[in-house]
C-alpha cells in the first residue's frame, strides 16, 4: 500500500513512517524543510512538500496515494484553538478527496482532558479545542475507512520533546520535582513505537469509525513521575499548585485512567516496548 503520511518527520510520524516501511509499505511523506526532506528520503520514502496549512498540498496527497495517516498537529499552547482549527480543514480536506473510496484515512487525536475510560465513550463535547475525532468520524458515513487514534499525554521514547521533557526543564528551573495536589491524578502513556505498530494495523484493517486507545500505561500517578524525576536530578519531590507549570499546568492536573482492552482485541495488538517509569529510569531524558 503508497500511504500518505503528514507530520512525517516528527517524533510521532517518523516512528510510522519507519514501521510502514519495515512492512513493506510505500510512503508519501509531507515535509516543510529541506532537511525534513532530506530525513525521509534517507529513510525510503518519497517526498511531497508542503505544511498542514496548504490544503490544495494535503489533498494531492491523499488523491495519488491508497490510505493516509494524519499525524501533525501544530502543538502552540498560546493558541489551541488555532492550532484545533488548522487541524479541522487539513481533515476535512483529506476526508473530502477520500470519500466514496473506502479508502483507509487513521487519524491521531487526544484521549481527551475528561476521563474517558473506554473505547467505546465519546469524548464529552467542549472537553478539548482539539477537534480531530469529531470531525475525522464524521466521513465514517461517507464512504471512507476512517479510524481514531486517541493518543495519550505521553508519548515517550527517545527524542521526545513533549510533556515529559517539560516537566523535567521545570524542575531544573525551579530546583524542585513537582507534582499537582496530591499527586494521586494519573497519566496514561504510549510508547512511540507501540504506538506507530497500532497506526499501522488501523491502516491495514480497522473498520470505519473505529476508536483506538494506543496505551502501554493505563494511569500513572504523577507522584510517582515526579518523584523519578527528582531522583533523577537530585532534588526536592513537592506538591505545587499548577500555576507552578505554566502552560503546562491544565495538563499536569488531568486525572485519566483509561484501558486499551477493546483495542487489543480487535487488533491483535499489545504493548511491547517499555513504559513511561522503566523508560525515564533508562536515563537518557536527563542527558540534554
Amino acid at each position: 500500500m503508497r500511504v500518505f503520511v503528514t507530520g512525517a518527520t516528527g517524533f510521532i510520524g517518523s516512528a510510522v513512517v519507519r514501521e510502514l516501511l519495515g512492512a513493506g509499505h510505500q510512503v508519501l511523506g509531507l515535509a516543510r524543510s529541506d532537511q525534513g526532506e532530506a530525513s525521509l528520503r534517507a529513510a525510503g520514502a518519497d517526498v511531497l512538500r508542503g505544511g498542514l496549512a496548504e490544503l490544495d498540498v494535503l489533498r494531492e496527497g491523499a488523491k495519488d496515494t491508497d490510505g493516509v495517516i494524519h499525524t501533525a498537529f501544530i502543538h502552540d499552547f498560546t493558541d489551541y484553538l488555532a492550532a484545533a482549527r488548522t487541524d479541522r480543514l487539513a481533515i476535512e480536506a483529506m476526508g473530502d478527496v477520500l470519500a466514496g473510496s473506502d479508502r483507509p484515512f487513521v487519524v491521531s487525536a487526544a484521549l481527551g482532558l475528561a476521563d474517558v475510560a473506554t473505547e467505546e465513550d465519546a469524548i464529552v463535547p467542549g472537553a478539548a479545542a482539539r477537534v480531530s475525532e469529531e470531525v475525522a468520524l464524521g466521513f465514517a458515513d461517507r464512504g471512507v475507512r476512517v479510524s481514531v487514534m486517541r493518543l495519550p499525554a505521553s508519548v515517550h521514547g527517545e527524542g521526545d520533546h513533549g510533556f515529559v521533557p517539560r516537566l523535567i526543564e521545570i524542575a531544573r528551573e525551579k530546583g524542585v520535582s513537582a507534582y499537582p495536589g496530591d499527586g494521586s491524578n494519573h497519566w496514561p502513556a504510549v510508547h512511540r513505537f507501540d504506538a506507530a505498530r497500532l497506526f499501522r494495523l488501523a491502516l491495514e484493517r480497522a473498520p470505519a469509525g473505529t476508536r483506538l486507545h494506543p496505551l502501554g500505561d493505563k494511569g500513572i500517578p504523577l507522584r510517582e513521575i515526579a518523584g523519578v524525576i527528582g531522583r533523577h536530578l537530585g532534588l526536592p519531590v513537592v506538591s505545587a499548585e499548577p500555576e507552578h507549570f505554566g502552560w503546562l499546568g491544565r495538563f499536569v492536573a488531568l486525572d485519566v485512567r483509561a484501558t486499551s482492552a477493546i483495542t487489543e482485541k480487535l487488533m491483535d495488538w499489545r504493548p511491547e516496548q517499555p513504559g513511561l517509569i522503566e523508560d525515564l529510569e533508562a536515563g537518557h531524558y536527563f542527558t540534554s
